[in-house]
């Protein structure tokens, strides 16, 4: 197989020369002079396209000067990535290459970003985005022993030029990893909330570090590792399923004190207000998704969780709240005209006719013509 790298970066060097050395012919460019006892290194981008079976993009998507993170960055103004490295490369790629290759997009791109930035520059070509999850230092070794290898496609769907990017990676690690396949937005999203999940989670374990420095008789190490071998709701997949939103008796009150705490111990920031901030705004979000389909509506529970009877911290009535505040009206389902029903529990069964929308933030309701699946977007 021959493969061409473009960027030979802090990533696309160092996985070039893996692939070389597991047995495959690799040839890399890069704007910069580069030298490698591995890779056939040339001095123009066709050398790098021409003849190979599939074609790495590598290249940087930065930020201004200033956004790296060594500084303090929480006032600058946000900002997309620079694709114009990204887009001059693919661009040349569209020129030269053939039906018979596969382009892979491996650079950090924001979800949404390949429909609208690569998709119509890249039409000749049978476009994938790959995005690495991999640490500097440790590059090669994760490539070689991956948690999972993300694959987006126009469609989702797999083909033969998915088939021959797998068969790579199954080849280099020796295993068959796991393959998450899905469209490009999907793996867009997959990869940076991946990173950011990380930054989150860190930023709470430091808080953690903060507050028994200002407290005393703390030792934060003690309390992370008792969340660390919490493996039933913290360090596993529960909670990880999108719906409705956090409630019960604990969470939200348990936020608002730790706001208190913070403020307290004068701890100079208040992650809670933006968790928060965001719980409020993603219930509001619903119920506007929700008015697009009529303003009668029935929700199918008060409760904050399934077989419970507690509204304590219900989310439920938080999406309740803000659909009456938007002009809506919530009716009892008996006697009433109903036109949409909110799923609120994935347990929830739902009779309804066929005039009337099933709102379905699970995504688990059989498929029909009057189900809605909230976060389940198709093109816009």
């Amino acid at each position: 197989m021959q493969i061409g790298f473009i960027g030979l970066g802090k990533l696309g060097l160092p996985v070039a020369e893996l692939f070389q050395q597991k047995g495959f012919s690799c040839t890399g460019y890069d704007i910069t002079a580069k030298q490698s006892p591995y890779i056939n290194i040339v001095d123009t981008i066709d050398l790098a396209i021409t003849d190979k079976d599939i074609v790495f993009v590598a290249v940087p998507t930065p930020h201004s000067k200033g956004y790296g993170g060594q500084m303090p960055i929480a006032d600058l103004e946000p900002e997309d990535f620079n694709y114009s490295a990204v887009k001059k490369v693919l661009t040349k790629c569209n020129e030269l290459m053939n039906k018979k290759q596969a382009l892979v997009i491996i650079s950090t791109v924001l979800p949404g970003t390949v429909r609208k930035h690569f998709r119509d520059i890249t039409a000749n070509t049978n476009l994938i985005y790959n995005p690495y999850l991999i640490a500097m230092g440790t590059v090669q070794s994760d490539v070689l022993t991956p948690e999972m290898i993300m694959i987006g496609t126009n469609d989702g769907k797999s083909n033969e030029y998915v088939d021959r990017l797998k068969n790579l990676y199954y080849a280099v690690s020796g295993f068959k990893p796991r393959i998450e396949l899905g469209t490009w937005e999907e793996v867009e999203a997959m990869k940076i909330f991946y990173n950011t999940f990380i930054s989150t989670k860190l930023t709470l374990v430091n808080m953690i570090q903060d507050v028994a420095d200002k407290l005393g008789n703390m030792n934060a190490d003690k309390v992370a590792n008792a969340l660390a071998n919490s493996n039933m709701r913290i360090m596993s997949d529960k909670y990880m399923k999108p719906g409705m939103g956090d409630g019960g008796s604990c969470h939200p009150r348990d936020n608002i004190a730790l706001r208190w705490l913070a403020k307290e111990l004068n701890l100079g920031y208040d992650i809670f207000h933006a968790v928060m901030t965001a719980r409020d705004n993603q219930a509001k979000n619903m119920a506007k998704a929700i008015l697009k389909h009529g303003t009668n509506v029935y929700f199918t529970s008060d409760y904050y969780k399934p077989n419970v009877p507690l509204t304590d911290g219900s989310y439920s009535l938080l999406v309740q709240h803000y659909v009456k505040e938007l002009g809506g009206k919530l009716v009892n389902g008996f006697n009433n005209i109903v036109e949409v029903v909110v799923r609120v529990h994935e347990s929830d069964k739902v009779k309804a006719d066929n005039k009337t929308i099933i709102f379905d933030p699970w995504r688990t309701y059989p498929p029909a013509d009057n189900v809605v699946y909230y976060g389940h977007s198709t093109d816009k």
